[in-house]
């Protein structure tokens, strides 16, 4: 009687955090939409309300709505690339049970960026779908030697170690880009400029090169959550409840690759968006993938949409690279998830 007593209180109390998941999604969406029209009405230039209403309609008979038509490829790359990396950094850190790992903390975005150069530089690849491929590989292999790298020792890959590996990772990548690049007057500005990480100069052709291979991330990241779920429990409790835990990771890392090497190929190596959004995330509606995947898509649009927006704002008439922005958000971050007492696992 005791029990059956207590059902009631446990299926009510599930009922309330299913109801606030729920809402906080809906809400969610709606905050990001909210951001996409902003990320269309507010720019460099200032424009009136009727001009924003005729460059949606499809009409650019004067600047002003041909500046508002120019944002509306931007704001959609924004969020596709927001959504990308941060879903890529929920599904890193539920991989490697690690809460600093992130595209560009463990050096998978320079790697990517790296091959992309080497393309460019040594091979004269100009085909935009050739830059996806080549991205994709770059950040796949920059991710494994991270991980082997990080596994050496007692311990096995450590927090502590696959940070250390992939920042030095980093660091030695972004040391041969500049060398690659240095004697080749011809490509530097414009590879310097994309490496800052931005969603500028974005049209329906460059989002379409990448969207097969972001559909694809998403599709495979999304089915991916039940297996996060066991594999937070641990190796060995995962494969007791029958879960294969290589194939788990592998096809986990695969989702979270392909979106980050899509995103590195069209917006160059954007940091930190893959580190804050999940913890943010986390602390709202706790550790379910099957939740906090969409939710951490959802922030990390939101998160790089208010970016690209407080880029245009605060430096007009010029503007600031989100890459810039969003150092400025997740450098102090990453300094206090460092500080934390709690940093060993998640």
């Amino acid at each position: 009687m005791t029990m059956l007593a207590g059902n009631p209180p446990m299926r009510s109390g599930a009922g309330r955090m299913l109801a606030f998941r729920a809402t906080a999604l809906a809400l969610l969406v709606a905050v990001v939409a909210g951001l996409g029209f902003l990320s269309i009405a507010v720019g460099t230039r200032a424009v009136g309300w009727q001009d924003i209403l005729a460059a949606l309609q499809g009409r650019t008979e004067t600047i002003a709505q041909a500046a508002v038509a120019a944002r509306v490829p931007r704001t959609i790359l924004a969020a596709l690339a927001g959504a990308a990396l941060g879903l890529s950094g929920a599904i890193m850190q539920g991989v490697t049970r690690n809460p600093l790992a992130d595209p560009g903390i463990l050096g998978v975005n320079k790697g990517a960026s790296l091959a992309v150069v080497i393309g460019i530089a040594w091979f004269g690849m100009t085909n935009a779908q050739m830059f996806v491929w080549v991205a994709i590989l770059g950040a796949a292999l920059t991710a494994v030697f991270v991980y082997a790298i990080g596994s050496l020792g007692k311990g096995g890959a450590t927090p502590l170690k696959l940070a250390l590996a992939g920042a030095a990772t980093s660091i030695a990548f972004s040391s041969f880009t500049i060398a690659v690049v240095l004697p080749r007057n011809d490509i530097a500005g414009g590879v310097r400029s994309w490496q800052v990480g931005g969603v500028g100069g974005a049209t329906f052709a460059s989002i379409e090169q990448v969207l097969p291979f972001l559909v694809a991330g998403f599709a495979i990241s999304f089915l991916s959550a039940r297996r996060l779920n066991s594999l937070a429990l641990g190796d060995d409790l995962a494969a007791g409840l029958g879960e294969n835990v290589a194939l788990a990771r592998g096809m986990s890392a695969l989702g979270a690759i392909l979106l980050c090497g899509a995103a590195t190929a069209a917006c160059g190596p954007i940091g930190f968006v893959g580190l804050v959004v999940p913890h943010l995330c986390r602390l709202l509606i706790g550790v379910d993938h099957r939740w906090l995947l969409p939710f951490s898509a959802l922030t990390g649009a939101g998160l790089l949409l208010l970016a690209d927006v407080t880029g245009r704002v605060i430096a007009r008439p010029s503007e600031l690279a989100v890459g810039i922005v969003t150092a400025f958000v997740g450098a102090p971050f990453f300094i206090w998830i460092v500080r934390r007492q709690r940093v060993r696992e998640l």
